[in-house]
């Protein structure tokens, strides 16, 4: 319709030039046709809702991983050059188009870590976003900041779940406002926010200091009233960074009822079929700019009759790079350009991290950590997802590793710490953090995968009963003994208890070492490059693929 119109508009346009309306009878005539259309729209036409997510930082085009054919291909994805051109030609295409980001836009390069985020603001402002979610890493620089940095973007924030500390954990006024309201030609779509109310546990704890958080579940049923029965809303939108595991759950909630749409985010799933629950459709549209998530709705006399949803892969040779973003972003980049292209070292084999149990990137952290502190027993690494893949060799053939992907893979510089603990520890505390990746109840699941460590090997059924998934340890080929000693070594979690480490509690003789992840990394990549960091099989899937690239189970979805 609305192409039509243009269309229609543009002709009138040559006639009108060429002389051909001559008399006013015509002209009346024509304009009345032109409102005559005017109306039709006004009773019929389509909108878009377009989402990106959990693009962590990832200014440029970058290799990306998909699973097609049972083996890993790449392609050159994403970047917000590429972005805005997407965007503009969608605007173009359909000017009732609206734009989402449903956060983690601030948090997983070198470039936001030196600007404290600064760097991404006049890159979103510019992209013309017209709604935000915070993520779950929109804390990373402390609550002030977070707060400093959404509030010079332009577009509206949305979050329901984010309330002021006000001492003793006692909640005061929302942060963000809790739902936003888009009136299109006289329809109204209604959006409610919420954001993970695990922050404080998946996080280092001093990120979210200042803040209290809730469960979607405790006010969603009152937002969903006011929208659809006080505003009056045709259609309502639950923007979310849950993971997807947890918006399937929220979904089948009684306080969903009401809910048409969740546009997910956080655990970087790529929904191409929207999963139909009780009460809503959930989505989720991948990350790192690789792909925008295009939700189409057709309304007809102020009722959407239709809905249409397509996962909009950003090919980077599809998609001609916006040149005044590219100017924006190299302004921003240039005063740290040497360090972020400075070669550490270099791969052999293609770096990624997205599959559920061992990873390159995982083994080449590990590996570089056992390096350093060869006496430990074991060492572990958190089981992160952020970072874009990375196989595309330069001229020595091989892959190469700058300061700047250091960043993407571990945009945290933590101290490393070391601590003592017993068999029976790391035993109880394997079965928490498995169910925290695989619980059967959405609800308990965590939103990371699963940990990764050297120095220890495990055998486990990630679908079995809770607490009994671990079904064989072995400490430097030795079987597990519950009472003995052993040492450790991960990153520092800020706010965490001076007897935990990487979770486990209790742990005795904890002390910080004098190097951090990235001094390791860039220590180990001098002295042993080119590295070749293939998984190892420490742990092992007994009951599932060793390629698993999803904790979501019993719904029609597949990650590719």
């Amino acid at each position: 319709m609305e192409k039509n119109r243009r269309a229609f508009i543009k002709k009138l346009g040559l006639i009108s030039s060429a002389g051909l309306i001559a008399s006013s009878p015509v002209s009346a005539a024509i304009q009345d046709s032109v409102t005559e259309m005017d109306e039709v729209e006004k009773k019929y036409f389509t909108i878009n809702i377009l989402q990106t997510t959990d693009v962590h930082c990832q200014v440029h085009s970058h290799d990306e991983l998909f699973w097609e054919n049972n083996k890993a291909v790449f392609r050159k994805t994403g970047g917000y050059a590429h972005l805005a051109t997407y965007f503009a030609n969608e605007r173009k295409n359909n000017s009732n188009t609206f734009l989402i980001d449903t956060g983690d836009m601030f948090q997983g390069s070198e470039l936001s870590v030196k600007t404290t985020g600064t760097a991404m603001v006049p890159i979103l402002n510019e992209l013309g976003y017209d709604l935000y979610l915070p993520g779950n890493w929109e804390v990373i620089y402390y609550k002030k900041a977070m707060q400093t940095l959404l509030g010079a973007l332009s577009a509206p924030k949305v979050c329901a779940n984010m309330y002021h500390d006000m001492g003793d954990n006692k909640r005061g006024e929302l942060i963000f406002q809790p739902y936003y309201i888009w009136n299109i030609k006289g329809v109204k779509i209604g959006f409610i926010g919420y954001t993970d109310p695990l922050v404080p546990v998946r996080q280092s704890p001093n990120y979210s200091k200042g803040i209290v958080y809730t469960k979607p579940e405790e006010n969603l049923a009152h937002y969903v009233d006011l929208l659809r029965n006080q505003e009056q809303c045709a259609f309502v939108i639950i923007v979310a960074h849950l993971g997807l595991s947890q918006q399937l759950s929220l979904a089948d909630m009684d306080v969903c009822k009401g809910v048409d749409y969740i546009l997910g985010g956080d655990t970087h799933e790529r929904v191409r079929k929207p999963i139909q629950c009780k009460y809503a459709k959930v989505v989720e549209p991948g990350a790192f700019g690789s792909f925008v998530g295009k939700l189409q709705l057709t309304i007809k006399n102020g009722v959407v009759i239709k809905d249409e949803y397509l996962l909009d892969e950003i090919d980077a040779d599809n998609y001609a790079p916006s040149p005044k973003m590219e100017y924006i972003i190299q302004n921003n980049e240039s005063p740290f350009q040497e360090d972020i292209y400075k070669v550490a070292g270099y791969s052999t084999i293609p770096l990624y991290r997205y599959f559920v149990v061992e990873n390159p990137i995982d083994t080449l952290v590990l590996d570089a950590l056992k390096w350093k502190l060869p006496q430990i027993d074991i060492v572990l690494s958190n089981g992160f997802r952020f970072c874009p893949p990375r196989v595309t060799p330069d001229q020595t053939g091989n892959i190469p590793i700058t300061n700047g992907y250091i960043y993407d893979m571990l945009p945290v510089n933590s101290i490393v710490r070391t601590a003592e603990v017993t068999g029976k520890q790391i035993t109880e505390w394997l079965e928490k953090e498995l169910n925290n990746v695989f619980a059967k109840n959405a609800i308990e699941r965590l939103g990371g995968w699963v940990i990764k460590f050297k120095g220890m090997k495990i055998e486990f059924n990630a679908f079995g009963e809770n607490g009994k998934r671990v079904q064989k340890i072995l400490i430097a080929g030795s079987t597990i003994d519950y009472n003995k000693i052993y040492s450790i070594a991960a990153c520092e979690r800020d706010g965490d208890p001076g007897d935990m480490l990487c979770r486990i509690k209790k742990v005795v003789n904890a002390q910080n070492t004098s190097f951090t992840l990235h001094s390791i990394m860039k220590e180990y990549l001098s002295a042993e490059s080119p590295v070749t960091p293939t998984p190892p099989l420490n742990a092992i899937i007994l009951d599932g693929p060793q390629t698993l690239l999803s904790q979501v189970t019993g719904v029609e979805y597949s990650f590719r």
